[in-house]
């Protein structure tokens, strides 16, 4: 019949491959359900994306990688989805992964892997500030306690009353020196810092890099390739440009998601969208929900631009930290009012290795807040590989000016990089928006808010009793919270029972 699209059939279907969608599908896989995820784009991994330009790998989103030491709380979750062994690795420098620099201070002011080796290296350059920097770590470790799953522990718990500290309030309360405030909180780039941020989040993501810090070796796509491989050993099904267009409901139970090509039926469905655009797929009934209302009325969080230099061979040493440069101190403390003309407030520089312990750097990436509505002239605008669009010559102008102002801040910290560069490329909010499907090219999802703490953290269950939420989202972001949040999602079908008391067992017998 003319019209009528070919129908597949699930036990359960995941849209969207991002680190949560395809963590989510490969639990269930193994469980023995037979799984499909569908991906818009060509490339599976969401933010695990790289790209390539003049033969040099770039890393979307996955910059450095926490907890990946063997016992630690990373290593054992991937250990348990069998991707570990076919990653490689290489450890950032163990006094200082990150350094925290600030325009008119020449000091440089690092942040070490190993509890007593943070307070000693800070110590160093804040030698009155000691029992401080002690009192911090202490507070990190207090908060990563209160939450059992963050530490492999089988408690579903959440301890609400934590959750409400913000991270400025913590972070006064340890110490009275403004700099050290800066420095403590100067890699909230991780997690897109504001003034209403809870010091949770802040705990959960740094303790991970103070355990251990470290780089994929030839980008983070092969974390991908290490769960699509696992998913196909179980017999999963990974469809590439698929975009699912259309939701079909029968009351509360989810019956079929549809693409240009393809009805897709399922027992279960899991949505590894963004949540905003998950929403605008809801028929009328859905969308008048209590639930979907208060979601709506979350703020995503920040969006990027990024400048990523190919570097002439062996010109600039290769170096194991990573940089977070603020023009002020006060700048540490939020991602608002980040830009003066085309110039950032704030930036993260970075680069990636090819092969392990090199001498020189290949390329360098750097990052910084940007709100999608500075790019609004073209925000009616779409480009993507498999959908290319052009915007034009003014966009282009903009993106220079931005990447100009951005070496010319590296070249404070890299003198004379400028003739060391070989060829240029950029990525503002809207690339992020169209490669990512976030409504703003958030590079965190939706904010979490220490003021409305459990408000702003989803859940993976939704009022369809059929479909489930997995992605950075739900529960926590980054590497480790979105691993976690899809072992959460899978629980939600498999029992919770049965998916953690295996892991945790594994863990016992380490």
């Amino acid at each position: 019949m003319h019209g009528m699209k070919e129908t597949r059939q699930f036990d359960v279907v995941v849209m969207g491959s991002g680190l949560g969608g395809l963590t989510t599908a490969l639990l269930l896989a193994k469980a023995g359900k037979k799984v499909a995820v569908l991906e818009k784009n060509n490339q599976f991994g969401g933010n695990l994306q790289t790209f390539v330009r003049d033969r040099e790998i770039f890393d979307s989103g996955v910059h450095y990688i926490g907890g990946l030491a063997a016992g630690q709380n990373l290593n054992r979750y991937w250990s348990h989805l069998g991707i570990l062994d076919s990653l490689e690795f290489e450890q950032m420098n163990p006094d200082q992964f990150d350094v925290i620099r600030f325009k008119d201070d020449p000091i440089a002011y690092p942040q070490a892997q190993g509890y007593s080796n943070f307070i000693e290296q800070l110590s160093q350059r804040f030698p009155a500030e000691k029992q401080a920097i002690g009192r911090y770590i202490d507070s990190i470790k207090y908060y990563c306690a209160a939450f059992p799953l963050y530490n492999l522990e089988k408690n579903f718990d959440y301890p609400a009353a934590l959750m409400g500290h913000t991270c400025l309030e913590v972070i006064q309360s340890l110490t009275q020196n403004s700099k050290l405030q800066a420095v403590l909180l100067g890699n909230g780039f991780l997690y897109g810092l504001h003034a209403d941020s809870p010091f949770y989040v802040h705990a959960l993501t740094i303790n991970s890099y103070i355990q251990s810090a470290w780089r994929c070796l030839k980008g983070g796509s092969q974390i991908t390739k290490a769960l699509t491989k696992q998913l196909r050993l179980h017999g999963a099904k990974l469809y590439s440009h698929q975009e699912v267009e259309q939701l079909h409901f029968d009351g509360e139970i989810l019956l079929s998601c549809e693409t240009a090509a393809y009805k897709y039926q399922a027992e279960h469905f899991i949505s590894n969208i963004s949540v905003l655009r998950l929403f605008e797929l809801f028929d009328g009934h859905q969308r008048r929900k209590p639930y979907v209302k208060r979601i709506e009325g979350l703020k995503e969080g920040p969006s990027v631009f990024s400048t990523h230099l190919v570097l002439k061979p062996e010109s600039i040493p290769y170096f194991k930290h990573n940089i977070f440069y603020f023009e002020q101190a006060e700048d540490c403390f939020g991602y608002q009012h980040n830009w003066t003309g085309h110039r950032p407030k704030s930036m993260m520089i970075s680069c990636s290795p090819t092969l392990p312990n090199q001498d020189y750097a290949n390329n360098i990436s750097m990052l910084s807040y940007m709100d999608c509505k500075q790019f609004a002239p073209w925000a009616e605008s779409f480009n993507t590989v498999k959908n290319p669009g052009e915007r034009g010559q003014g966009y282009s102008e903009l993106k220079q000016a931005i990447a100009t102002e951005m070496i010319d801040i590296l070249e404070t910290y890299i003198p004379n990089c400028k003739k060391h560069i070989k060829s240029i490329y950029t990525s503002s909010p809207l690339t992020y928006r169209d490669y990512i499907g976030s409504k703003s090219g958030a590079m965190y999802g939706i904010e979490k808010s220490a003021s409305n703490a459990l408000g702003s953290m989803i859940s993976p269950k939704t009022k369809i009793k059929n479909l489930f939420l997995s992605g950075q989202d739900v529960r926590l972001h980054g590497l480790l919270g979105v691993t976690i949040t899809g072992f959460l999602c899978a629980a939600e079908i498999i029992g919770r029972d049965e998916l953690f008391d295996p892991l945790i067992q594994e863990g016992v017998h380490a």
